[in-house]
C-alpha cells in the first residue's frame, strides 16, 4: 500500500465522516447543534422570531448578551454562557468586546453560523407550524395507552 501524506490522510478522513460511528467528530457536532438553546440562539441572532411582540424575519444582526437573555425566555445565565462559548469555539458566531463603560459584548453569526441558521430556521418553522398536529397525536397516543386493551 502506498504511503500517504498527512494532508492526504486528513482529506480521506474528511470523506470518511459518518455520524453513525460512535467516535466520529460529526456526531459530537450533531449533538451540540441539536440542543434547543443552540437553535434559539441561532434564530435570535438570525433575527427570526418576536421583536417586541411583532413577528420579524429580518436581516441577521449582532445582539448583546442581555438582549439574548431576554429573547430566550427560560435560559439560565450558565446555559446561555455555555451555549455561546461552544458556538464561538465551533466558529458559528463571533464575540466582540467593545471597551465602553460598562464593557459591551455582542454576538453575531459568522458565515458558517448563517449557513446553519438557514437549516435551523426551517426546523423551527416546521415545529411552530405542526405543533397542533403533534399535540393532537400525543393526546391520542396517551389516551390509547391508558385503555385496558393497551395494557395487555
Amino acid at each position: 500500500m502506498p504511503t500517504r501524506t498527512a494532508a492526504q490522510r486528513r482529506a480521506q478522513e474528511k470523506l470518511d465522516y459518518d455520524a453513525f460511528f460512535a467516535q466520529c467528530p460529526s456526531r459530537q457536532l450533531l449533538d451540540r447543534i441539536s440542543g434547543k438553546w443552540v437553535a434559539l440562539v441561532l434564530a435570535a441572532l438570525g433575527s427570526d422570531g418576536p421583536h417586541d411582540g411583532a413577528e420579524c424575519s429580518g436581516e441577521p444582526r449582532a445582539l448583546r448578551y442581555s438582549e439574548l437573555s431576554q429573547r430566550l425566555a427560560g435560559v439560565s445565565q450558565k446555559m446561555l454562557t455555555q451555549t455561546l462559548r461552544s458556538l464561538e469555539r465551533d466558529g458559528l458566531l463571533t464575540r466582540t468586546v467593545t471597551p465602553t463603560v460598562p464593557v459591551t459584548v455582542t454576538y453575531e453569526l459568522t458565515d458558517l453560523g448563517l449557513s446553519l441558521h438557514e437549516i435551523m430556521r426551517g426546523v423551527k418553522i416546521w415545529a411552530e407550524t405542526h405543533m397542533d398536529a403533534v399535540l393532537a397525536n400525543r393526546e391520542r397516543y396517551d389516551a390509547a395507552s391508558t385503555t385496558p386493551e393497551a395494557a395487555s
